[in-house]
């Protein structure tokens, strides 16, 4: 097992370069900091003096080699636009980006594991339909335009929620929250639900076709056989079994939610990571706009990487295979 988690790690740590490498390269075409840091009235002699001072003069790999140096010790230079280490720009904003990722895939996995059981054990009942139906819509519907009608009917015609902004937050050292407030708690209710609701359906739907297969297997026969009461079977049987295959998609999901927090945060004017990487794109801040692909980057390496040791755990197929490989 040791073997197998220093190659995955291996692998993140390629990744991550991979990525470093593209997203620099990429937003070096796209527009000119310098421009939109000084204004066009600034000198030809001013835009010399910030051109050097950012270090844009030299040459592209020694500004790439520059830059995975300072990414290794948690640094990404200095925003363009506010003139502040984008370090302590992302730590401002990371609460509200983790509070809002962690709460959606909470609710996304515990909801969609309960309705994928009871659509798969009742599967021809009209709740079954209803939730299957839902889930249809879920997935076919885009986060933005579920975040604009849950603003409408909640926000605009009922006015139970704040249509935008996290509401009161309360400090814990450099952490924020808005759990501990009651308008921060309202706040989180619509763009938890906003970017939670596809996970939401993605989940139900997968354990629903798992559950029905792993029902069809023969050790459950078997137990049904033996007497076994028909809800323990369901339960501690079919359950345990389809679990394993939703443990990797759900982490998997958890780096999406965290990735495609964006479109909710745009929404819902979230000030988080996803609304600072949006200014940063208007404003050509490259080191801003590489950080946040970084860190994108890093949660999916490190959910894969958990992922791939909790199947490998969980999994006694992978490790009997291993054996069975080194005994031949």
């Amino acid at each position: 097992m040791f073997a197998f988690a220093i190659r995955s790690l291996a692998q993140g740590v390629l990744v991550l370069v991979t990525v470093a490498f593209i997203a620099f390269s990429m937003f070096r075409f796209v527009g000119d900091p310098v421009v939109n840091m000084l204004g066009q009235e600034a000198t030809q002699q001013d835009r010399q003096e910030l051109t050097e001072r950012l270090g844009l003069n030299d040459p592209w790999p020694i500004q790439f080699a520059r830059f995975l140096g300072n990414a290794a010790q948690g640094e990404f230079g200095v925003s363009y636009r506010q003139g502040r280490k984008v370090s302590d720009l992302i730590k401002e904003r990371l609460p509200a980006t983790l509070e809002l990722a962690v709460l959606s895939a909470i609710f996304a996995t515990g909801l969609g594991v309960l309705l994928g059981v009871y659509a798969a054990i009742n599967r021809t009942g009209f709740v079954s339909n209803v939730i299957m139906t839902t889930s249809l819509i879920g997935v076919s519907l885009p986060t933005f335009l579920i975040g604009i009608g849950l603003i409408y009917i909640f926000a605009v015609e009922l006015r139970w929620l704040p249509s935008f902004g996290r509401g009161d937050v309360v400090r814990l050292g450099w952490w924020s929250t808005g759990l501990l407030t009651e308008s921060g708690r309202k706040s989180l209710i619509l763009p938890v639900l906003t970017l939670g609701f596809f996970q939401l359906t993605l989940i139900m739907r997968l354990v629903r076709a798992e559950m029905l297969e792993v029902m069809r297997a023969d050790f459950i026969r078997f137990a049904r056989a033996r007497g076994i009461a028909d809800r323990s079977i369901e339960l501690r049987h079919a359950l345990r079994n389809t679990l394993i295959p939703v443990v990797t998609i759900a982490g998997l999901q958890l780096g999406s939610v965290i990735a495609f927090a964006i479109v909710t945060e745009t929404v819902f004017q979230w000030p988080g990571l996803g609304a600072l990487f949006v200014n940063a794109v208007q404003f050509a801040d490259v080191p801003v706009m590489s950080a946040y692909l970084m860190f994108v980057a890093a949660v999916f390496v490190i959910v894969n990487l958990t992922v791939d040791l909790l199947y490998f755990i969980l999994d006694p197929r992978l490790r009997s295979g291993r054996r069975v490989a080194k005994g031949h």
